[in-house]
């Protein structure tokens, strides 16, 4: 049988499983916990508008909130995402630049809800834990992470994403909500925001280009 939200994200099945088993090798079995969400991170504006729209059309909600200076989409698919053979994945976060590190593109972390042994699931897993991420004031509480080589993570958590952001007064309902009159934000660096300059071979001139000086071969910038 299709499966649209497949086509849309890739196989969250299979990324749910590697990190399951990540986690396994590390100590951490998340079999009985429940599943809060799949966040799945892009690359440039467009393609978050465009991702939205498709995941829009197999979904019952969207409660898009600012959240770091940009929008991030809340999808509530029609139907959960099965996974890891007994559980679910209610809720899909869709997260556009700017990102504030280094993360994995696609599907880039897993979320999961530990309860109310959150705190002593902290001080039994501390040793293998990458750190803690703080959320602001109505966090209940900041989630706790590992982050793999490949730069995607499992996000450990009280609540769920979506009830933490119920509680906080943003209730999620039937119908999509979207920042309006939002303007993407633009990469500002030492040159400004507009295109750096670029080479004769269409490369930036913000990189140095090669020459070969003598016998050595070494970089030289030249404008």
């Amino acid at each position: 049988m299709a499966d649209p939200i497949e086509d849309i994200i890739g196989d969250y099945r299979s990324f749910a499983g590697l990190q399951r088993d990540r986690l396994a090798e590390r100590g951490i079995d998340i079999a009985p916990y429940g599943l809060s969400h799949i966040a799945v991170r892009v690359p440039e504006w467009d393609q978050y508008v465009h991702i939205r729209t498709l995941l829009e059309r197999h979904a019952t909600a969207n409660r898009e909130n600012v959240w770091n200076g940009r929008p991030i989409s809340l999808i509530v698919p029609t139907e959960p995402l099965h996974v890891l053979e007994d559980k679910v994945v209610p809720l899909i976060e869709l997260i556009p630049p700017v990102h504030q590190r280094v993360y994995k593109m696609g599907m880039e972390h897993l979320g999961v809800v530990v309860g109310d042994t959150f705190d002593a699931f902290v001080d039994t897993h501390k040793p293998v834990l990458t750190g803690q991420q703080f959320q602001g004031p109505n966090s209940t509480p900041d989630p706790v992470y590992i982050l793999f080589e490949d730069f995607t993570h499992v996000k450990f958590y009280r609540a769920s994403l979506r009830a933490s952001v119920e509680l906080d007064g943003s209730p999620i309902e039937d119908g999509f909500h979207h920042v309006d009159d939002w303007i993407p934000q633009r990469l500002v660096t030492a040159t400004g925001p507009n295109p750096l300059p670029r080479w004769p071979d269409g490369r930036s001139r913000g990189t140095t280009r090669p020459h070969l000086v003598g016998a050595s071969r070494r970089l030289v910038p030249h404008w």
